[in-house]
């Protein structure tokens, strides 16, 4: 399981903007994958605590039915002016956060009044794309891996 805090680890610059993009806005586009095996989306906010990037959910919700059945999932930053540090998603595997002390630990103070779903995100994946003297800049890390670096004209 990667976590954040790996990411920081194997690859700190490009995680500091990484969450600097997530951290420009409240809320961002999470999409998870139905029963049927189509996309769906759906706004969602996330933290950072601990070692964790973290999300949640209100109990019941259709995102959260389609993470518990399959935790494959993606999240994009809300988009922003490209020219204010590029374009990021991160990509991985959910899972919930059942324990409750854990998920009280997580707990930001900003959840929805009685219980909801608490998930954490198993890191697979970061991208950032960006614009760069006219060239399209494609930096993407996998645990492990480094950071590979694409640019196109």
């Amino acid at each position: 399981m990667a976590t954040w805090r790996q990411f920081e680890e194997e690859a700190a610059d490009l995680a500091a903007t990484v969450r600097e993009r997530f951290e420009a806005a409240k809320t961002h586009v999470l999409a998870t994958v139905r029963k049927d095996g189509s996309p769906r989306v759906s706004g969602s906010e996330v933290d950072f605590l601990g070692a964790d990037l973290s999300f949640g959910s209100m109990l019941g919700a259709v995102k959260a039915r389609d993470l518990r059945r399959d935790g494959r999932c993606a999240i994009h930053a809300h988009p922003a002016d490209p020219e204010n540090g590029g374009d990021a998603k991160v990509a991985g595997i959910a899972v919930e956060i059942t324990d409750p002390e854990e998920k009280k630990a997580l707990a930001t103070g900003e959840e929805p009044p009685g219980d909801f779903h608490s998930f954490r995100l198993d890191l697979r994946e970061a991208v950032l794309t960006s614009v760069e003297n006219d060239q399209l800049v494609i930096r993407v890390w996998r645990p492990g891996a480094g950071v590979h670096t694409t640019r196109r004209t």
